[in-house]
Order: C-alpha cells, then sequence, then structure tokens
C-alpha cells in the first residue's frame, strides 16, 4: 500500500494504469474528513478514534495532510510521532502525505491514495486536513462525513468563520473543554446552528463536547459519525455524495491532464519567449495567456 500510493503521488502513466486496475474495488470504506484550525487537536482525536474504531474490530487508514514550504517544497510529515501506539496495530495504516501546494487543505493525491486504500479493504478512511482555517473546504468533496474541530479560544470567532468552513460540517466537536469559556463557545456554535435553515429530512449537524488528550467525548463523535452514516444510508444521500466525489474528481484530473500537456508542449517556450512583451507593456498577461491556450488548442 505505501509503494502503491507513493507511485500515486509522482503520478505519470504509472500512477494511472495501478489506479485503472484497483478502481473497481473501491466503494466500501467510510470516509471521514476531520478538518479545523492548527492546534485544535485534530491528530489527538484521530487517535482516540482510532482506538474506539478498534476496539469494534474494525480496521482503521489514516491520511495526515502536512503544509509544504514554498520555500523548501519539504514538509515535516510528522503525524506517525503523534499516533506511535496505532502505528504498532496490524489493523492499523498511516499515511503522512505533503500538501504540495495545495490550498484547499489536502494534497492533491488524496482522492487517489484514499481510493487505494478503499480497495485494500480497510472500513475506515481518516482524512485529517493541514489546518489552515476556512480554506480547507476540498475535504467536504473527499469525505463522507466530515467533522469540524474548534476550541473554546474559537468562541470569538464563530460568526466570521461561519461563511466557510463553518458551513461544510457534519457536526462539530469543541475539543480542550477544560479550558475556560468553553461552555460559553459551546453556546456560541449551538447558536449558531439554530440560524441554519431546517429542511425536513435532512441532517442537522450537531455539536459535541471532548477533551480529546483525556479520551472524553470519543464515544460521542463516533456516535455522531455512525449517526450520520445511517442517516446518509437512509435517505440515499450517500449515493449523492459519492456522485459529488466523483464529478470533483475527473474535474480534478481533467484539469490536472489539461496543464500537464500544456506546460510540456509549447507552453513552457511560449511563455519564457514572450514574458519579455509582458514586462516591456507590449503585451498584457491576458494576451500572452490567450495566445498560450490558443496554441494548445490547435491540432
Amino acid at each position: 500500500m505505501a509503494r502503491a500510493i507513493t507511485v500515486v503521488e509522482k503520478g505519470g502513466p504509472k500512477a494511472i494504469e495501478l489506479l485503472q486496475a484497483v478502481y473497481g474495488h473501491t466503494g466500501t470504506a467510510y470516509r471521514v474528513g476531520i478538518t479545523g484550525p492548527p492546534g485544535s487537536g485534530k491528530s489527538t482525536l484521530t487517535n482516540q478514534l482510532i482506538a474506539h474504531f478498534r476496539g469494534q474490530d474494525k480496521s482503521v487508514a489514516v491520511m495526515g495532510i502536512d503544509p509544504t514550504s514554498p520555500f523548501t517544497r519539504g514538509a515535516l510529515l510528522g503525524d506517525r510521532v503523534r499516533m506511535t501506539a496505532a502505528e504498532q496495530d496490524g489493523g492499523v495504516f498511516i499515511r503522512s502525505m505533503a500538501s504540495r501546494g495545495s490550498l484547499g487543505g489536502l494534497s492533491y493525491a488524496t482522492h487517489d491514495a484514499a481510493n487505494i486504500l478503499d480497495a485494500a479493504g480497510f472500513d475506515y478512511i481518516l482524512i485529517e486536513t493541514v489546518g489552515v482555517g476556512q480554506s480547507e473546504l476540498d475535504i467536504a468533496s473527499a469525505a463522507d462525513t466530515v467533522m469540524v474541530v474548534l476550541v473554546p479560544e474559537s468562541g470569538d470567532s464563530i460568526q466570521a468563520m461561519k461563511a466557510g468552513l463553518m458551513e461544510i460540517a457534519d457536526f462539530f466537536v469543541l475539543n480542550k473543554c477544560d479550558r475556560p469559556d468553553s461552555d460559553s463557545a459551546y453556546a456560541a456554535i449551538q447558536s449558531m446552528l439554530n440560524l441554519r435553515p431546517q429542511v425536513k429530512g435532512e441532517w442537522l449537524p450537531g455539536g459535541v463536547k471532548a477533551i480529546a488528550t483525556e479520551g472524553q467525548g470519543t464515544g460521542d463523535i463516533a456516535g455522531q459519525i455512525s449517526d450520520h452514516r445511517n442517516h446518509l444510508v437512509a435517505t440515499d444521500a450517500w449515493q449523492e455524495r459519492k456522485e459529488q466525489r466523483l464529478q470533483c474528481h475527473v474535474k480534478e484530473i481533467v484539469e490536472k491532464t489539461i496543464c500537464s500537456e500544456l506546460w510540456h508542449n509549447s507552453g513552457t517556450e511560449q511563455l519564457t519567449s514572450s514574458i519579455r512583451q509582458v514586462l516591456e507593456g507590449e503585451l498584457s498577461p491576458y494576451d500572452l495567456a490567450r495566445s498560450i491556450v490558443e496554441e494548445y488548442r490547435e491540432p
């Protein structure tokens, strides 16, 4: 599995051949997205969920996405450091992946790597995002259930977050509830949820209190995941989510393919040869971009 994911991350014809071969074996794993601001305790909660699911004799795969430095292009990939106990379990697979410049909180290879793990037969795939705040919206198209992790200090900014990260959650976890102001923060979350329009038959996100370092709230979190899964199955919304995920993935494949072909053919050469004209004001960036696209379109 590790080698297969490495092939997928590198991309190219071998990756496509591999993914085509395994795709027919996907569709059984349940994908849970774990996102939220940095320092909210996502990795600790993930570790607790691993232990909970393993206690139910369920196999678990974890993908932890770490930010890539824009300067060195390196990434710490440190999730395994915080999950040493789980790593010794044969029913658990942990993979750290670099975001590689992706701004949506995931790696570009997340969908494909999840398919590898799905085909390998895991019951749950936990996807932990980078932790950059409101821009982490890609997880909504990669997971069946999305949990947003907050801390009491998030209370003052909940209204500002409402237009972004807060809207993708299927439920919320207020972690570190042993801190001051946890009750007021939880009340703010509930108040925000009450403002949402309630449509009969639709899932209504809830909130869970937790202290991840002490294992408190883990059962409630797993219960929320189970309840949401049951709701998706009962209302056929799971199939809709899968279709939406596939649409997003196909669009991503098309965009990556076109960009790769464009810049590997005449695009880079044309950009390099004409950029001086843009600098000197003879061309606008839009003129050059249009010229590159038109050149690509010609047979």
